[in-house]
């Protein structure tokens, strides 16, 4: 059972939500509890036989899911563009955007970085969630309410020796979120960070020893959150990074 929960145990009741790296450890987890709340999910990963899988688990949750398969290293703004007119088309609304995507090839020197690597951790961590957000910006304008919330990690960990292209990016996903914030204040797509604390998933333990990471959490824990962020009650977080067990 997740620690956080939003208000109302059925908040996305009536909501079409986009999760990316749906099949990751958050990703599931809070596709799962978006369920659970209601929504319709529509999940987006790159590895089919695990997105059946996760597609299977949200379907015993709540309305039946969208399954997407995407490489967002591969994937073009035009690859974009077509989501969001398949979403318009077959769903005809989109309510929501969760993204959990993320690529770490583990704690490396810089100056030994294979710059194709780094290229990748730059793309699919900052640039592809843009692509992303611009093709669905005027499909989540057309909701009453409609949230963007993007994925975060810890700016002071990832700023250290060895964390490369994820680091580099991870700071600039902080800074869309501001920007992007500042530019929709007024408009009813709203835009927030969740900030997760340190995880027990499959990119965490590229970094850390599992048996010693006494400080990880499982990501379940982190799913309440997710769903009111996307919720309305994350008009409360509306252009705020949020660390909810800070």
């Amino acid at each position: 059972m997740s620690a956080i929960g939003p208000d109302q145990p059925r908040a996305l009741d009536g909501r079409v939500i986009l999760v990316t790296g749906a099949h990751g450890g958050l990703g599931s987890a809070a596709a799962q509890a978006c369920a659970r709340a209601g929504a319709t999910v529509v999940l987006l990963g790159r590895k089919l036989p695990k997105l059946n899988r996760i597609y299977d688990a949200v379907a015993q949750f709540g309305p039946e899911p969208l399954m997407y398969p995407l490489d967002l290293e591969g994937a073009a703004p035009d690859d974009y563009a077509e989501l969001a007119e398949r979403l318009q088309g077959e769903v005809g609304r989109l309510d929501g955007v969760l993204h959990c995507a993320a690529d770490f090839a583990g704690l490396t020197p810089l100056a030994q970085t294979d710059p194709a690597a780094f290229a990748r951790a730059i793309h699919v961590n900052l640039t592809a969630p843009w692509w992303l957000t611009q093709a669905c910006l005027p499909l989540l304008g057309q909701a009453d309410d409609a949230a963007l919330v993007f994925v975060l990690d810890d700016p002071a960990r990832v700023g250290n020796a060895y964390w490369g292209g994820y680091g580099v990016a991870k700071h600039g996903l902080a800074s869309l979120v501001g920007m992007l914030h500042a530019e929709l204040a007024n408009s009813r797509v709203r835009v927030a960070g969740l900030q997760p604390g340190p995880m027990r998933t499959p990119l965490r333990a590229k970094a850390y020893v599992e048996e010693n990471d006494r400080a990880a959490v499982d990501p379940s824990v982190y799913a309440d959150a997710c769903v009111a962020l996307l919720s309305p009650a994350g008009a409360g977080h509306r252009g705020q990074v949020w660390n909810p067990l800070s």
